[in-house]
């Protein structure tokens, strides 16, 4: 490991100079606007800055005055430096991409330990971006110290998500029908896709205690309709006969169970069925891949068989196809990349990619059986030899069973911290089928992606799946 070495104020001399070089980079400019706060759009957004041709005068300003503070407390002085005052004049701006040499030199030793040091940094063209002096107390003694590794630091990028929020926001506020709201967490959802003119929520299930988990939670529902009805399984009937009617443009689970939600909307009378098996679709977006990705079926069909399969597949490229992706590459998981006899999952990935051929099932491009790192990774995809129609780069993940879709979307939003946001597709309306232990921004995410599916649907001016 490297040491760091000061000098104590006794081998001190006037003329004494150290320098450093460092270029300045996004991810710079995003670490500085993090610790501080400074969310200043000449720092943050390239347009405004090359507009108002203010880029980097304040905030990479700061940045400077850090690089000063590091040749100060690791080289000259070095360790046990204290910082007295600074008076950096700040000349031109310095962009992203640009590189600054920075030195600091001794110009005076004064009394009690004080050191006084011009400071200049310069450009790559050598222009002067920053000159002026700093103060400092030096070291009386010599200090030498293993240097620490600095942590690794890893942006989240939520700009899948603001987009999905800013897509829904565009279109005119839906009523969506709360099925069964029996829940703290429910309602302060649903108040707070409200108050983000998300949703317009109607909240069906037993006034009385609804309003009594309100006002325990502290929570004003007095601006919602209520439909007052007995119980679970009465609330998701009436629900669904207020989607079959029009009276709201999709439902939105609640504190019931997931069945008795899905049985009310599949049920005959309620006039929501369709042709297609009904699946689960997430949306997810990660900063670890370049496009938003849908992961299918983690959440109903529990070991769907081919015939299911179809269905699931399908419904995606048909969602797909509305989020405004022509030919959706769908990525069809197993545990290796080849046809395997023992391995049902396999067998059923070649089905549905011979099934394609044949236009059985449309409008996407199909591969698999895809192992989950060639799937996603094009260099592991390159490593297996697999073609690049598809592995490396789908939009959708077809996964083989319930079990393995679950545990694979919660290592998603769980571990890697992405966004996700899931809908019920096959039906007549796109139904939000949420969890309990779902944060408030996946609730939300989820709202927005119904609000964006309704409004699909209306402009394709098409309320049924083909």
């Amino acid at each position: 490991m490297a040491l760091l070495e000061n000098r104590p104020f006794d081998e001190i001399a006037v003329g004494d100079s150290v320098s450093l070089s460092r270029t300045l980079s996004q991810r710079d400019i995003k670490l500085y606007a993090v610790m501080s706060g400074d969310i200043n759009p000449a720092h943050l957004d390239p347009a405004y800055a090359e507009q108002t041709r203010f880029q980097g005068v304040v905030g990479h300003g700061m940045w400077l005055g850090a690089l000063v503070s590091t040749l100060l407390g690791t080289r000259l002085p070095g360790p046990g430096t204290v910082y007295v005052s600074q008076d950096l004049k700040f000349l031109a701006p310095v962009k992203p991409d640009d590189t600054v040499d920075v030195r600091v030199e001794v110009t005076e030793k004064q009394a009690q330990r004080r050191v006084l040091l011009r400071c200049d940094c310069r450009n790559q063209h050598g222009e002067s971006v920053a000159e002026g002096h700093a103060l400092v107390i030096a070291p009386g003694e010599k200090i030498s110290r293993e240097a620490h590794e600095l942590p690794d630091i890893e942006f989240r990028d939520r700009a899948g998500y603001d987009r999905l929020i800013r897509a829904a926001k565009s279109y005119e506020t839906l009523p969506i029908a709360l099925v069964h709201p029996c829940s703290a967490v429910t309602l302060e959802g649903a108040l707070q896709a409200a108050e983000a003119d998300l949703m317009r929520p109607i909240l069906v299930g037993p006034g009385e205690r609804i309003r009594r988990i309100a006002d325990s939670a502290g929570l004003d529902i007095s601006a919602f309709e209520l439909i007052d009805t007995p119980h679970s399984h009465a609330s998701a009937e009436r629900s669904a006969a207020l989607a079959r009617d029009g009276v709201v443009a999709t439902l939105m689970k609640g504190s019931l169970h997931t069945d008795e939600f899905l049985r009310a909307a599949i049920a005959k009378e309620a006039g929501l069925r369709t042709d297609r098996r009904m699946s689960h679709v997430y949306l997810v977006s990660s900063p670890d891949y370049p496009k938003p990705l849908m992961v299918t079926d983690c959440a109903i069909n529990v070991a769907p068989d081919l015939a299911t399969k179809v269905d699931i597949c399908q419904n995606a490229i048909d969602f797909a196809h509305g989020l405004g992706i022509e030919e959706p590459k769908v990525a069809i998981l197993a545990a290796v990349e080849k046809v395997n006899l023992h391995m049902q999952a396999t067998l059923d990935a070649a089905a549905l990619c011979k099934m394609a051929d044949r236009h059985q099932i449309k409008g996407g491009v199909l591969d698999g059986p895809l192992a989950f790192d060639n799937a996603i990774d094009p260099e592991a995809a390159r490593i297996k030899g697999l073609p690049d129609r598809v592995a490396g780069q789908p939009d959708i993940l077809l996964v083989p069973d319930l079990e393995a879709g679950n545990i694979l979307i919660k290592q998603m939003t769980f571990m890697a911290d992405d966004d996700a946001a899931g809908l019920v597709l096959g039906a007549r309306v796109p139904l939000i089928l949420t969890s309990r232990a779902d944060s408030l921004r996946t609730r939300l995410a989820s709202v927005a992606l119904a609000v964006v599916a309704c409004n699909m649907r209306r402009e394709k001016g098409d309320g049924d799946d083909d």
